[in-house]
Parts: structure tokens; C-alpha cells; sequence
């Protein structure tokens, strides 16, 4: 092994330098800085090189994490970014907001004493580099093929899934209903988490490679999916979730209590330079008010980060669990105490409060009982504890379900599961019609961006597989000028087509 690795047992673990709570809460940048070359290629030095990585085994990508950190510490910047795009189609993108403390680091080998390799914060290092140094380049097909692919959805999963397609010579469209590409990375996730350039550059990116987009359009409404599977060889479903999850409580109908969507929607849009009517009224601003942030995962933690930094009054979150308990990110909850948000763990809003506008929520406290089926303890009501938390703008950070699509795309044939997400064959990723397939959150429900990548690349496999085939079983004739005839050069042409189906598919 190489002296410049191993050297968790000699230098310890040391993130980006992250900005002061107090200096990073009056604004919407970024929170971590950038590594300096040298200081990436130390902290890349610390991986064990382990003979079974769970950090690769446990990221939804499988990146060949071990090999980009000891190209990163060897100094050889280009070769670590080809190894990690080779198997991710945005690890800047990752490296921001992936819950990393959940998955690859949480699972590296030396975390026990030593604190893992800072994975994350070396990923985004690489890809910033190779967009600096003009390393990236848009997708370059090797052949243009006739076939193309409708593409729904133009956020994480859609964008992997057109880049694969696009690399292999597809004519490929993507139909998004908002004015932007990016879906949940324009206007769900904060820019202290992620700035806005750095998607902007992969939809550019994208475009430059051949990618068609439509915005502002929505199946259904310009277009049935029957119309969109008319004009394309396949159909690749990729809306993601936006239903809000809500609860049912008395005085829900009060006024300044919205959904989590709703509310970062407004704060990007405004960040974006777009008119928000609704910001400046107030409505869907934070500023000088007490806010309850209701939820516990990583919508609620980007709602009551997104609140503090419109100035709000305080900044409250209800969780009806404990934190070890809490589906977020535990970074991210660290972030929010850093900035002044204030936890109430185990309570549970049982009633709003107020005459037209909400002033507060009634919340009960709740214990911990006995595990449910899943193995996570029940939460119980404790009798008589009921209490009022002051409250001028109550945020609901619920969740998400997945839209009715066969009546929102006009199509009562394409099937559901009970979950009322898209029912796939996870075999071919090919919904029951046919030539139409399903990725990412419209599939598994509410997930992670990595995963809705993974689905992405995944459904471009199956689709080229799919594409492939279909022109292997075409017939081709040749047609006899003299007699009107097909001759033994029909039967010839097909097998070749047959050949050169099954090298493009391997």
C-alpha cells in the first residue's frame, strides 16, 4: 500500500470549513466551503482501502468510492473524475445533499474510533474541479439513432435516465411542467444547500448534448400520455412525488397554515429572481414571525433552516419522536441547533389555534411504546398534556404521495399499485402498457435524489434493451425489382440487424 494512504491512524477527520451560524443564517449561500487541493488529497488519504468496501456496497450508485479517493490522494484529479461520473450522472449534486451520514460514510470501515472519510465533501471537490477545468463534457453519442424517447419528469431520475439515452444515440425530450429543468433540485431544496447554478450547468449541459426540453407543459393538459407514446418509441415516466401528505385536525382551514412545497417553492423562486406575489405580501414569508415547522425528515430540516433566514421571529419543529428516532439527516438537524432552531421532540400538534389566522397549535406530549411491526416504537399520548405553542405561520412537512397519473395523464389504463404509485416490472422497469417505464419516487414512493439517479440510469438500460429488440424483430425486406418478390438478401439484412442488435445491447 502506498505510503500517502491509510492516514486515518495519524491525521483525523476534517470537513470543508463550514461558515459561522451567525454569518451563514443572513443568507442563502452555501453553508460549507471548498476544499483546497491539498487539504482534499489528505482527508482522501485516510481511506483504508478496505478489501470489501460497505461504502461503495451501501450507496445506491455502488460508486467505486475506494478508487476516486486514492486517485484524489495520488493528485491524478482527472482520472478520480472519470471513475466517479462512470457510475454517477451528478456527484457534484450527490456530494451536496446526500445523506451521506446514512450511507456511505455512515458505513466506512474505520468509523468506529477513527470517524469516517469525509466522502461527500471529496466527491463534490472532484466534479467542482473538473467543471473549472473543462473536464465535463455534454453527452457524445457514437452513432444517431431515428428512435426517441419521451421523457416526463425533468428532474434527478429524468436528467440521469436522458444523459445515458442521449449518450447512445437517442433522439431524446423532456416534458416538465415547470418553467425550469431540475424539478425538486430547482425548487424544493434550498440553495444553502444546493445553488441553483450548479443544476443550471447540468441542464446546459444536457442541451448542448442533444436533449430537447419542453416547459411548461404538462400530459394531460397539452398532451395525453397516448399522444406522447404516438409520437415517441418509448415513454419514460419520472414526474417524482409532490402530493403533500396532510392531517386531518381541527382549525386546518385557518389562515397562514401551509404546505412544506408551497413554502420553499415561494423562497426559491424569489431567490431565483422570480415575482412572488405571495413572498411579498407575506403570505409565504417567514420574517418576524413565530414559526412551527411540523415533520421530522429532510423537507422539515430545509423549511425551518429556509425560516430562519427570512428573519423569522423563532423556529420551532414538532416531531412526535425522539431524535434518535427522526428519518432526517443528522447533520442537518446539527445545522438547524446550530442556527437557533428549537426542537420539541416527542410532542404532536393535536389542533390549530385562532379565529381566521392561526395564532398557535395545541400539541399533546407523547411516549414511546411498545415496537409495530417495523421494529420503530409506537407513540402513545400522554393523558392531561396537552399544551399551546405560539404560532403565527405553521408549516405542515408531512411527506409526499404520488398523483393520481392515469387520471392526470388522461390514460385509465396505466396501472397502480396500492401505494398509488406506478406499477412497474422491476425486471424490464416497463409499466403494463407497453413501451411506457416508470423511475425514481413515482415508483418507490418519496426517496432520495441518489436513488432517483440509480432508477434513472436503470430505466435507460431497460429502455435501450427494450429499443433494441424491437428493431431485432422488424421485418426487413428486400424487395425483387423483376418480380415483385423478396429474395435471400431480405433474410441476410434481418440477421444482421439481429447481430448488430445484440452488440449494441451487450
Amino acid at each position: 500500500m502506498p505510503e500517502r494512504l491509510l492516514k486515518f491512524v495519524d491525521i483525523v477527520q476534517e470537513h470543508p470549513q463550514k461558515r459561522a451560524a451567525t454569518a451563514r443564517t443572513t443568507d442563502f449561500q452555501e453553508i460549507f466551503e471548498q476544499y483546497l487541493r491539498p487539504k482534499a488529497a489528505e482527508q482522501a488519504a485516510r481511506c483504508s482501502q478496505c478489501g470489501v468496501p460497505f461504502c461503495q456496497i451501501h450507496c445506491p450508485l455502488h460508486n467505486n468510492i475506494p478508487d476516486w479517493l486514492k486517485m484524489t490522494a495520488e493528485g491524478r484529479l482527472e482520472e478520480a473524475y472519470e471513475i466517479s461520473s462512470a457510475t454517477n450522472n451528478m456527484p457534484e449534486i450527490c456530494g451536496r445533499i446526500c445523506p451521506q451520514d446514512r450511507l456511505c460514510e455512515g458505513n466506512c470501515v474505520i468509523e468506529k474510533g477513527f470517524e469516517s472519510v469525509t466522502i461527500g465533501s471529496v466527491e463534490r471537490y472532484i466534479t467542482d474541479t473538473a467543471w473549472d477545468q473543462g473536464w465535463v463534457k455534454p453527452p457524445a453519442p457514437s452513432q444517431e439513432r431515428d428512435q426517441s424517447v419521451g421523457i416526463i419528469g425533468g428532474g434527478p431520475g429524468g436528467m440521469a435516465a436522458a444523459e445515458e439515452l442521449r449518450r447512445l444515440g437517442y433522439q431524446v425530450v423532456i416534458y416538465d411542467r415547470y418553467d425550469r429543468v431540475g424539478g425538486l433540485l430547482i425548487y424544493g431544496i434550498p440553495s444553502f444547500k444546493l445553488e441553483k447554478e450548479i443544476v443550471q450547468r447540468r441542464a446546459d449541459l444536457l442541451e448542448d448534448g442533444g436533449v430537447t426540453f419542453r416547459l411548461n407543459f404538462e400530459v394531460g393538459r397539452d398532451a395525453t400520455l397516448q399522444e406522447l407514446r404516438d409520437r415517441h418509441s418509448a415513454i419514460l415516466i419520472a414526474t417524482g412525488v409532490y402530493k403533500a401528505r396532510d392531517v386531518a385536525l381541527p382549525g386546518v382551514g385557518l389562515g397562514n397554515i401551509i404546505q412544506s412545497m408551497t413554502f420553499l417553492t415561494a423562497s426559491n423562486r424569489k431567490g431565483l429572481g422570480d415575482a412572488v406575489p405571495e413572498f411579498e405580501n407575506g403570505d409565504l414569508n417567514a420574517a418576524g414571525k413565530d414559526v412551527v415547522v411540523l415533520g421530522g425528515g429532510d423537507t422539515a430540516m430545509d423549511c425551518v433552516r429556509t425560516a430562519v433566514r427570512q428573519g423569522a421571529k423563532s423556529v420551532k419543529c414538532l416531531y412526535r419522536r425522539d431524535q434518535e428516532n427522526m428519518p432526517g439527516s443528522m447533520r442537518e438537524v446539527q445545522h438547524a441547533q446550530e442556527e437557533g432552531v428549537e426542537f420539541v421532540w416527542l410532542t404532536a400538534p393535536e389542533a390549530y389555534l385562532g379565529d381566521d389566522v392561526v395564532r398557535g397549535v395545541r400539541a399533546v406530549r407523547i411516549r414511546l411504546g411498545a415496537p409495530d411491526a417495523t421494529g420503530r416504537q409506537t407513540p402513545e399520548i400522554v393523558g392531561g398534556s396537552s399544551h399551546e405553542i405560539a404560532a403565527d405561520l405553521v408549516i405542515k412537512a408531512l411527506g409526499f404521495d404520488p398523483e393520481d397519473l392515469p387520471t392526470l395523464f388522461d390514460e385509465p389504463g396505466l396501472s397502480v399499485t396500492g401505494w398509488g404509485t406506478v406499477g412497474i416490472d422491476f425486471r424490464s422497469r416497463m409499466t403494463n402498457l407497453d413501451g411506457v417505464f416508470a423511475a425514481g419516487d413515482i415508483v418507490r414512493g418519496a426517496s432520495l435524489v441518489v436513488w432517483a439517479v440509480r432508477d434513472g440510469r436503470d430505466a435507460a438500460a431497460s429502455i435501450h434493451s427494450y429499443l433494441q429488440d424491437k428493431v431485432a424483430r422488424e421485418p426487413t425486406q428486400v424487395v425483387d425489382s423483376e418480380n415483385g418478390g423478396s429474395d435471400d438478401k431480405g433474410k441476410g439484412k434481418r440477421k444482421t440487424n439481429r447481430r448488430r442488435a445484440r452488440q449494441s445491447v451487450g
